[in-house]
Parts: C-alpha cells; structure tokens; sequence
C-alpha cells in the first residue's frame, strides 16, 4: 500500500468518525452510573419536584487538581453554573409563555423589556444558590457538588423585586409552578 492510500484511508476513517460524533445520541449527565456514588451524582442536573419542594438541581464536578481547595471551588462553581443554565433555560420558557399569553390576550408585550426583567430576575435568584452536598470518588479522585435552588425562595424574591412589569410578576406567580411541573416532567 503507497502513502496516498494510506493518506486516503487516513482522510476516510477520521470522516466516518467525525460523522458517528455528529450523528451519535447525545450523551445524558443522568445515565453516568457510577457504582458507590449517592443518586444525586448519577441522577445529574435537573428539576426536581418532590416532598421538599419544586428545586433546581445543578451537579458539576472537578478532577484532582493537587490542590483540595481548588478542586472544592472548581465542583462547586460547576454545580452552580449548572443550576444557572437550567434555571436560564426555565426562565426562557417563562418568557416566552409569557409574550404568548400577553398576546393572546390583545395586550403588546416590548419582548425586549421582559427578556431584560427576565434576565435581572435570574441573576438576583442566582445569590441564593446553596451547595447542599459533596461526594469524592475515591478511585479516580473527582469530587462532585451539587448545587439548589429552591423554587419558594425564587417566588419570595419575586415578590420583593419592585421595578417588574406587574403583569408579568403575576404571571410569574400563577403560571411558575406549572411550567415547572411540565419542565421537571419532560426530563
């Protein structure tokens, strides 16, 4: 075989990998199953609704770094960027149903106004993010966190935000906990 076979073989094999990359099913957080590691670990980021309440779950994870400290800050700030990116996407959802609902009802809706109230709503709740828990794989080393949000404590701070449209808080207040519902449902 001459070296332009080889090259073309070469050119040939990273193409179908590259294209099985692309193609394959998207890899859930959820399906890790690591053995001895709580549920939270292989359950992974998501809504929760169950005795304690509607809570965003955000669970990130850091390497052995050399440095406990470092390593600690790392998993935690992943759990927390993790609970900001469900609770981002929760809060798109909001907004949109919001702009659907307002307009259905005849009422203009500036979608630039509520995306920005939306967007301040999320940064505010973000400060009551708590790291509840800890796990460290004692084979590998990686230690996992695992962020909340409670979705009562989004609702109190709801109430104390002063400068939101009133219409949306309101909506936000009747139709939250049900586009929970649907969102912890769907996953």
């Amino acid at each position: 075989m001459n070296k332009l076979q080889l090259l073309k073989q070469g050119l040939l094999l990273s193409l179908v990998v590259g294209l099985a990359a692309c193609g394959g099913k998207t890899q859930v957080e959820s399906d890790l199953g690591i053995r001895d590691a709580p549920d939270w670990v292989n359950e992974g980021t998501q809504y929760l609704n169950d005795r304690d309440g509607r809570l965003f779950h955000g669970v990130g994870h850091a390497p052995p770094m050399g440095d406990n400290a470092l390593q600690l800050s790392t998993a935690d700030n992943r759990a927390r960027a993790e609970v900001a990116r469900i609770l981002s996407s929760y809060m798109d959802v909001v907004s949109r149903d919001y702009s659907d609902h307002a307009a259905s009802a005849g009422r203009s809706v500036n979608r630039q106004t509520v995306s920005r109230q939306i967007d301040n709503l999320t940064k505010v709740n973000l400060t009551g993010v708590k790291i509840i828990g800890r796990w460290k794989d004692e084979e590998s080393g990686d230690v996992w966190s695992i962020a909340e949000l409670d979705m009562e404590q989004m609702q109190d701070t709801l109430e104390k935000v002063n400068n939101m449209n009133a219409d949306l808080k309101r909506y936000i207040s009747d139709q939250g906990g049900n586009i929970f519902d649907n969102l912890a449902q769907e996953n």
